[in-house]
Formats: structure tokens, C-alpha cells, sequence
């Protein structure tokens, strides 16, 4: 063979190898575009989505919800609000919803977006979950919604606006202001998970360094009541859900991590006894957890999904 010949050889063999890589890395690509492509098909089957529907309007703001409808239910559906809200200052509704499987049951799962503590204090955040839950039974028969069966969820200060929206039915100075003011913007039952309930004692304990109480709660709570909660007591019971608690609250399911050192289970503790003394429908669910209680665990997610079809299906 000749040198020629054996340069030649080699140079096909470079090609044919280097072609071979080629068409591995493009058949990767493709196979990985389609598992992701899977995966997102697969995180809403047999639902309707309408994304960006705009419930309030104002200062120029337009604020908007996404609504998971299910597309063979039978009759109006009962609608599970979720709230979003780290530490009341970010977040986004298109973010990780734990509840949204249930609309495989026949739920509809609604999602908003809420002026953050950044954008506006306290009751900014509470008028916009009121103004969304007027907004489902207003186009109630425009999304097939049941207007007497929603609830309402959240985690950490989304589970603060939860408990919140759920003692604070008919409380006027919390309604705000805007479309749909004929429309009750109460709700039928409530999951709190790692929520607050006493900001004034929250604020406390975590100023106290032997409570054990990460100090972080205190920047969060004076950016939501727009300022030090100690120059601003009146505004941080008027924030706190323990403060409105009375015998005509919708059923409580409570949900907080007994290692949370963020909103300590005392919190929890002390609304789950406010609620049950004042003869509401009340359950603690304490975990080993920390303040990500895991609420889309095996473990939690069949609890409360249990709440909602026993208070929002089987009523």
C-alpha cells in the first residue's frame, strides 16, 4: 500500500468516525427535546389551560391568574386557588404547584399573581387574593366553575394569604377596591402549610436569638407592612390571620414542619387552637420537616386532597 493510499485511508476513517459522532450528538438532542417535550405534555393531561387571564386592574397594573380547567367534568368544578408569595417579595404563578394533579379529579386549580411586598405593603397582597377569588365567580359560567366550592392553598407567606383569606371573610378594611365588588370573596376551606399566623409574634422571636427563630423573618415582615413591625404593631395584626379567627371561618387544614426554624411550629399551633376554640373545623397536621414541608410528598399531597373532597365535593 502507499503512503497515498494509506493518508487516504485514515482521512475516511477520521470522516466516517467524526460522522458518526455527529449523528450520535444530533440523535441525543432530538431524543432529549422529546422526554422534555414529554415531560411538559405530561405535566397538565386532560386539562384546559387558559394562562394570563387578567382578574384586577390597577395603577395601570394589569394582575393576571392561570386557570387549570379539566376537560370532561361532568358538572360545575370546585376551584382550589393557589398562592404564591416567598417571604411575600417574589415568585411567580407559573411556578411549582403542588396541587395541580387534582384537576385529574375533577378540580379546577387557579393560579395568580399578586403585587409582592416590593411593589406595594400590606394589604396590597390580601386584596389581590380577594379581588381573584371574586374574579372566579364572576366568569364562573365562562370556565364551568363551581361559585359555592373554592378553596384555597399555600406555602410560607402563600400560606399566610390563605389563612388570611380564610379569617378575614367579610372583613371590609381588607376587601379593596375594583371589579366584581357584588361578588363574596370568601372561600370554603383552607390548606396553610409553613404559613404565619401572628406576625407581631413571629417578629419577636425572631429577634430573640434563644428562640431559635431564623432572624430573616424580620426583613420579610417590615418589607410587607413597609416597615419595622415595631413602629407598625397596629398594621401587623391587622396582617395576621389569628387576628379576624371566628366560629363562621371555613374547615382549616394546617400543615407545618415541627423542625422549621424559619415560622416556627408554634405558629401553626397557635392558629390551629384559635380556630378549634372558636368551633371551627380545624386540622393540625404536624411533619418532622423543616419549612419545606414537602406538601407535594406521597405522604402530605393525599391529606390534602382528602380535605378538599371532603369540604369542597361531599358538602
Amino acid at each position: 500500500m502507499t503512503q497515498q493510499n494509506q493518508q487516504d485511508r485514515l482521512r475516511l476513517g477520521r470522516n466516517a468516525w467524526l460522522a458518526n459522532i455527529i449523528v450520535a450528538i444530533a440523535l441525543c438532542a432530538t431524543t432529549t427535546q422529546s422526554a422534555s417535550a414529554r415531560r411538559h405534555s405530561m405535566e397538565i393531561p386532560d386539562a384546559a389551560i387558559h394562562r394570563d387571564l387578567v382578574y384586577k386592574r390597577i395603577n395601570g397594573r394589569e394582575l393576571k391568574l392561570d386557570l387549570y380547567c379539566p376537560q370532561n367534568a361532568s358538572g360545575p368544578s370546585p376551584v382550589i386557588l393557589w398562592i404564591h408569595a416567598a417571604g411575600w417579595s417574589r415568585g411567580r404563578k407559573e411556578q411549582h404547584i403542588p396541587i395541580i394533579s387534582f384537576r385529574s379529579d375533577g378540580y379546577a386549580v387557579a393560579s395568580l399573581e399578586l403585587r409582592l411586598s416590593g411593589e406595594a405593603p400590606f394589604p396590597a397582597q390580601i386584596e389581590d387574593c380577594k379581588a381573584a377569588v371574586r374574579w372566579l365567580r364572576a366568569n364562573a359560567a365562562n370556565y364551568n366553575l363551581d361559585v359555592h366550592r373554592i378553596g384555597v392553598a399555600g406555602h410560607s407567606a402563600g400560606g399566610h394569604l390563605a389563612a388570611l383569606l380564610g379569617t378575614s371573610g367579610g372583613v371590609q378594611e381588607l376587601e379593596g377596591s375594583g371589579d366584581n365588588m357584588s361578588y363574596s370573596s370568601r372561600v370554603q376551606a383552607v390548606c396553610d402549610a409553613s404559613g404565619p399566623s401572628d406576625l407581631l409574634r413571629l417578629y419577636h422571636d425572631a429577634s430573640d436569638p434563644s428562640s431559635g427563630t431564623r432572624p430573616k423573618a424580620i426583613s420579610a415582615i417590615d418589607a410587607l407592612l413597609g416597615g419595622p413591625a415595631e413602629q407598625n404593631k397596629t398594621k401587623a395584626i391587622a396582617a395576621s390571620p389569628i387576628t379576624y379567627v371566628s366560629q363562621d371561618d371555613p374547615p382549616f387544614l394546617i400543615i407545618h414542619g415541627e423542625n422549621d426554624f424559619g415560622v416556627p411550629a408554634s405558629q401553626g399551633e397557635l392558629l390551629a387552637s384559635a380556630l378549634k376554640a372558636a368551633g371551627v373545623e380545624t386540622t393540625l397536621e404536624l411533619t418532622p420537616r423543616g419549612h419545606s414541608v414537602g406538601l407535594g410528598s406521597r405522604t402530605l399531597l393525599p391529606i390534602v386532597k382528602a380535605f378538599f373532597d371532603k369540604y369542597l365535593k361531599n358538602q
